[in-house]
């Protein structure tokens, strides 16, 4: 018995604390109750909006494929940070074991590079369907869409293969406080009382380089697309050709923000709905068949 408690002792000594941002707040559960509410939202607005894609026929094209892919990585994304964060506010423990929070490293860098590589994904499909109109239903099939969201998730978690095992192995002797409100890489590796410089310099140049091939891919595409579009002689092509593009071209700049992780998610589902008739479309259609159902039940 002396042993077992001993363990557990020895094991909460070495568990890390969130600092979180709540400490900082001068109204934590308000603060609190805003981020529950945001998280909701953003978990509703994309299982709607992945439900509407996937029950609708008219959506089963290659760009609302992608679209439910990028609503499921928001999901998780989301999901991986904002729920540990709002139970340490509740219970008041702010401790997460070390496997936990290379579990929760894991995830986010998985996430936040499998995303970066969809939205070049994303890019690449419009540049397809406004350049090249009489070879899309080639160029993109759908073994084509399949293979280019499986590159996409494996090349998210080349990033959390690589960096999560580094920085959890190295010896965290100096204080266990994290000051984040989660395990992110930068944020763990402060805590370290290794030089971790060349780690630093080797991390900042992968990121540099995963970041620059979705960054290319994205430029070069909306470069021709612009050139197509405006070689076009109708006004009705071009309006089209800028509508398909500007929801996506929206999230691009979003990706800049400090808010992010949680933001990012609310915001993606509705871009990409509420300026989209198609979805809107598909929308009225689910609401006037849940009428329709209640009525038939009366």
């Amino acid at each position: 018995m002396g042993n077992i408690t001993w363990m557990i002792s020895y094991t909460e000594r070495l568990d890390f604390t969130l600092v979180g941002i709540f400490s900082q707040s001068q109204h934590p559960a308000l603060l609190c109750l805003v981020i529950f509410v945001v998280f909701l939202m953003a978990l509703s607005g994309n299982i709607i909006l992945i439900c509407l894609i996937y029950s609708d026929a008219h959506l089963h094209t290659p760009m609302y494929f992608f679209i439910s892919q990028l609503s499921f990585m928001d999901m998780m994304y989301i999901s991986v940070t904002v729920p540990k964060m709002l139970m340490d506010q509740i219970t008041g423990v702010n401790k997460i074991s070390v496997p936990e929070c290379g579990i929760q490293m894991f995830l986010y860098v998985t996430l936040a590079g499998s995303e970066f590589f969809l939205l070049a994904s994303m890019a690449y499909d419009r540049y397809t369907a406004i350049c090249h109109p009489l070879h899309y239903p080639v160029l993109m099939n759908h073994r084509v869409c399949l293979f280019l969201a499986s590159g996409c998730w494996f090349l998210g978690s080349v990033d959390g293969f690589l960096f999560t095992p580094i920085t959890m192995t190295f010896p965290f002797c100096r204080s266990r406080e994290i000051h984040h409100f989660f395990c992110e890489v930068p944020a763990v590796l402060k805590l370290s009382c290794s030089d971790t410089s060349l780690y630093e310099i080797f991390m900042y140049l992968c990121c540099v380089l995963m970041l620059l091939i979705p960054v290319t891919i994205i430029s070069g595409s909306y470069y021709f697309i612009l050139l197509t579009i405006h070689r076009m002689n109708s006004a009705e092509g071009r309006k089209k050709a800028f509508t398909t593009c500007s929801s996506h071209m929206t999230v691009k700049d979003m990706m800049v923000s400090v808010f992010y992780t949680i933001l990012t998610p609310v915001l993606n589902p509705l871009i990409y709905s509420l300026r989209n008739k198609d979805v809107m479309g598909a929308l009225n259609k689910m609401l006037n068949v849940g009428i329709a159902f209640q009525e038939s039940i009366k």
